[in-house]
C-alpha cells in the first residue's frame, strides 16, 4: 500500500480541518488497526509532534516501518554527535522500538549552518549501527535539497505535494531523487485539510485566491468526486512517490482513504489548480495572511 500513516494527530491538535482534535488512545488503537489490515506498513512521526511517538509507543508498532525527525538542534549543544544519539535513544524508547526505518532533520536550515558535517557525520554513524535504516530530511521546499545534496547522501525525501502546491515535479527534484534511487514520501495531501473544507467553510484569509476554490468545487461537483478521492487521485498518480502520507483523527477516515485509494483511478487534469504563492502552498506562512 502506498499510503503511509502520519501521526501528528496522535500529539497534537493538527489541521485546519481537525474538528476531533488530538487521538484519543482507543481511537489510536483503531486507526492501528485498519492499517494494519491493509497493508499501510509505514508510520511517520516526529520528535515535535506533541506526545505522538509516547502515543505510537503506548499501541504498538512493531509491524510498522517508523520514520521520525529530529528536532532543529539548538545553538548551544557543542558536542552534535551526542545529542543526536541522545534524541534518538529517546525515540526510540517512546516508541518502544530497536531500530528505526527512517531519521529525517526536521528542519534543513540545520544543514546549512556551522554544525552540518557533524550532523550528516552523526546520522551516518546511526545508520553504519544499523539503528537507522534510511537517513534524510524534511523539506518545506524542494529547492532548498540543492544545497543540502551537496553535504549529504540523501536515502530518503520528505516533502509537500498536492493539488495546489506542485512544486516536487515542476522543480524537477523528483525526477533527480527518482533517478538517484531517493525513497520519496509526500506529505499535505490534503493541504492540512484545507481542500477538504466545503466552499463556505474556507476562511476568510484564503480568499484571496477564490478563484482556486470556486474551481475546485465546481470540478468535485461537476465530476462527483469527494475531495478526498480527488486529492488522492492526483498524488497518487504521480509513479515516482513511493508512500503518500496521511493524517487522520478516527479509524473511520482511514477507511475512507482507503477506500478512495482502491477506487478505479479515472484520469483527471487539475492543472488549473497549481499555485506558487508560498503564503498558500506553505502552511507556516498562513498565519502571517
Amino acid at each position: 500500500m502506498k499510503i503511509a500513516l502520519g501521526s501528528a494527530q496522535f500529539g497534537l491538535s493538527y489541521g485546519v480541518a481537525n474538528i476531533a482534535g488530538k487521538v484519543g488512545f482507543t481511537e489510536a488503537l483503531k486507526i492501528r488497526d485498519v492499517a494494519l489490515e491493509n497493508n499501510v506498513d509505514t508510520v511517520d512521526t516526529a520528535v515535535a509532534y506533541g506526545n505522538s511517538e509516547d502515543a505510537l509507543g503506548s499501541i504498538g508498532v512493531d509491524n510498522f516501518k517508523v520514520v521520525t525527525k529530529l528536532p532543529a538542534i539548538p545553538e548551544n549543544i557543542s558536542d552534535i554527535h551526542g545529542w543526536v544519539h541522545a534524541q534518538i535513544k529517546a525515540s526510540l524508547k517512546r516508541l518502544k522500538k530497536e531500530s528505526l526505518y527512517g531519521l529525517l532533520m526536521h528542519d534543513p536550515r540545520s544543514l546549512s549552518g556551522n554544525h552540518a558535517h557533524e550532523i550528516v557525520e552523526a546520522l551516518e554513524t546511526l545508520k553504519a549501527s544499523g539503528i537507522v535504516s534510511k537517513i534524510g530530511v524534511s523539506v518545506y521546499n524542494p529547492a532548498d535539497l540543492e544545497g543540502i545534496s551537496r553535504i549529504m547522501s540523501l536515502d530518503l525525501v520528505q516533502a509537500p505535494l498536492n493539488v495546489v502546491d506542485r512544486r516536487l515535479i515542476t522543480s524537477g527534484w523528483l525526477k533527480r531523487l527518482a533517478n538517484s534511487g531517493v525513497e520519496v514520501h509526500t506529505r499535505s495531501s490534503f493541504l492540512q485539510g484545507l481542500l477538504l473544507l466545503p466552499r463556505v467553510k474556507i476562511p476568510k484569509k484564503f480568499e484571496i485566491w477564490s478563484a482556486l476554490w470556486d474551481f475546485w468545487h465546481y470540478e468535485l461537483i461537476k465530476r462527483d468526486l469527494n475531495p478526498v478521492e480527488a486529492c488522492l487521485r492526483y498524488v497518487m498518480s504521480v509513479s515516482q512517490v513511493d508512500r503518500v502520507i496521511v493524517g487522520v483523527e478516527t479509524a473511520s477516515q482511514l477507511g475512507e482513504i482507503i477506500t478512495a485509494v482502491n477506487r478505479t483511478n479515472i484520469s483527471t487534469d487539475w492543472s488549473p489548480m497549481a499555485c506558487d504563492d508560498e503564503n498558500l502552498i506553505n502552511p507556516s506562512n498562513w498565519d502571517r495572511t
